[in-house]
């Protein structure tokens, strides 16, 4: 008995062993499943690079800069290697015969400078020029009168004179062998051109290029050769910016404007230098901002709408939502309206600057809006920052191994810009001049009324929306970003840091998530993209906003820095973006 009570007991206790030990068995290999689990938080993923990368609209480009990061560049080479390329590859907005804006950051220096490269008027730019018979304000925006002086070569030659490593000939040869030997088109790019089929008809030398002989456009598969456009590349090559403004580039441009009442001579040309400037410096949270100054007016306006986003629990509110949807649109009415108020040349007029980027002006401006009401655009006034003050264009962005950044907008206003093509040159010239405020001068002029700072006058750069960014934190570069879009542009880069800092989304999701823009005219439309809920929507509507569901807003070229490298994110609203790691 005793031993068969003893044989039930250790049976029992050997079951009871067994499923214990299975129990555990179960529970590592779950454990260890779940550990093997890749982690799918996020639908949206940036590209990842260990050393550098470079993130454009044309994956041609991308690659052209990436390889210029291998051959061992920096961040300064590639850049100015990509935007060359985009020249080629992107006729619609990448240029030489346009303009834009570049943030450098040094890393071993720990400095960051822009470069401004804005077009400046002709000296026979004057407003009576630009007044048809009818009273009216012509030939701004397209045609020979309406190129401002090309400002694209100029800047790229002086942030590689400064800041690159690699020799200037080297940096074009990608870009003269694409225009040599040509680009097979896609549909986006064929689309373009078809799009743009009359302004690319205005001038014999642009349509030679661009269409075929009955006057539609080179179609998708066909390869566009752009052989004048290599040559002017090869000029440059040789002789750098020089060839440009005084060399043989220079005469044909010249003779090209004096046969067709263009406003552009020699010495206009020879007289044009890209300004170093300061960049504008703020804070949002617990990162700095550093981004363009005027002549860019996106800068000003970028940090206008961040610091009154200060003032408003954003992350309370949460992406996508309603209530931050809100308070963005009304942001970005009170940073636009200042900006038509007081932005202009900062060598012509005296800006308020340091007003506008006050944290206590922002705080002023923030009061205005109402929690539960739209304001209407038109009736949005501008303030006074003179108070706080003291005593289809394109980007890329690119970042190298040494932790140097580059961001660069530019363009040629329009799409296509002024659609003429001076011949024997092979480069489309910007539609600038349009971008000064002629209306508003006339009618300062026909009422009596003091000019908008925005005047044209000759030497004069015309404020822009174009403002490449940077966002710091702890003294470390973390994210480069900028879009094309015109008006839309310093709306779009707000929203994509608020996107990272205050949402916590990655920089492919902050690229993902559907956008707004807030229009400015008597309309006031609150213009925005699909995807967004249609009961935010008619949450929205309920507060005043005029809704309007549209074409997509802006093409971020996002990098950010992370713990392991570097990650890029190209924007899907315009196909052929990508980002190329080094």
């Amino acid at each position: 008995m005793p031993f068969k009570t003893s044989q039930a007991i250790s049976s029992r206790a050997l079951v009871t062993l067994l499923v214990s030990a299975a129990l555990a068995l179960c529970s590592v290999q779950a454990t260890a499943q779940t550990r093997q689990l890749l982690n799918y938080a996020a639908i949206h993923k940036p590209v990842h690079g260990e050393k550098g990368m470079v993130a454009s609209q044309n994956e041609a480009a991308s690659d052209v800069g990436a390889q210029i990061l291998r051959d061992g560049g920096n961040a300064v080479d590639a850049a100015v290697a990509t935007a060359f390329a985009m020249a080629v590859t992107l006729p619609r907005a990448g240029n030489i015969g346009g303009d834009g804006f570049m943030l450098v950051h040094l890393a071993g220096d720990k400095r960051t400078v822009a470069i401004d490269f804005r077009s400046k008027a002709p000296a026979l730019a004057t407003l009576d020029r630009f007044i048809g018979d009818d009273g009216r304000i012509a030939g701004d925006k397209q045609g020979y009168r309406a190129a401002g002086i090309p400002g694209t070569v100029s800047g790229l030659a002086t942030a590689h004179g400064k800041y690159g490593r690699l020799p200037w000939a080297q940096l074009l040869q990608p870009a003269i062998a694409l225009a040599e030997d040509g680009i097979v088109l896609s549909r986006d790019e064929a689309f373009a051109l078809d799009w743009g089929r009359k302004r690319l008809a205005l001038s014999p030398a642009g349509a030679k290029v661009f269409l075929h002989p009955d006057g539609s456009a080179l179609r998708a598969g066909e390869r566009l050769v752009q052989t004048d456009l290599a040559w002017s590349l090869k000029q440059i090559a040789e002789h750098g910016a020089k060839a440009f403004y005084e060399g043989e580039i220079a005469e044909r441009l010249v003779a090209g404007m004096i046969a067709n009442d263009g406003l552009i001579r020699k010495d206009d040309l020879a007289a044009y230098r890209a300004a170093e400037r300061e960049p504008l410096r703020s804070s949002y949270r617990d990162h700095e901002v550093v981004t363009m100054s005027p002549a860019s007016g996106g800068g000003a306006g970028i940090i206008g709408m961040l610091n009154i986003l200060e003032n408003v629990n954003m992350a309370g509110y949460g992406a996508g939502s309603a209530d931050a949807i809100h308070y963005m649109s009304e942001a970005i009415k009170l940073a636009w309206a200042d900006r038509r108020l007081h932005l202009g040349d900062p060598d012509a007029v005296d800006l308020p600057l340091r007003g506008l980027v006050s944290k206590a002006y922002a705080a002023e401006r923030a009061k205005r809006i109402s929690p539960r009401r739209a304001k209407p655009a038109s009736k949005v006034p501008g303030g006074d920052p003179w108070a706080h003050e003291s005593p289809q264009t394109t980007h890329l962005s690119v970042i190298d191994s040494d932790g140097n950044a580059v961001g660069i907008t530019y363009t040629l206003g329009s799409d296509f810009g002024s659609g003429v093509m001076v011949d024997g040159t092979g480069f489309l010239l910007g539609n600038l001049v349009g971008n000064f405020s002629m209306r508003a001068q006339l009618k300062a002029r026909e009422s009596g009324q003091p000019e908008p700072p925005n005047s044209l006058h000759p030497g004069r750069r015309p404020v822009s929306s174009m403002a490449p960014t940077f966002l710091f934190k702890n003294d470390r570069l973390r994210m480069v970003t900028g879009s094309p879009g015109g008006n839309t542009i310093p709306g779009t880069v707000m929203q994509s840091i608020v996107d990272v800092v205050d949402f916590e989304l990655n920089i492919a999701e902050a690229t993902s998530l559907p956008r707004i823009h807030q229009e400015m005219d008597s309309d006031g439309v609150l213009r925005v993209e699909r995807g967004i809920s249609p009961d935010t929507l008619r949450l929205l509507e309920q507060r005043g906003h005029r809704i309007e569901t549209g074409e997509t807003i802006g093409s971020t070229q996002i990098l950010w820095v992370g713990e392991h490298g570097v990650e890029g994110a190209a924007d899907p609203r315009r196909p052929g973006a990508a980002a190329v790691a080094q």
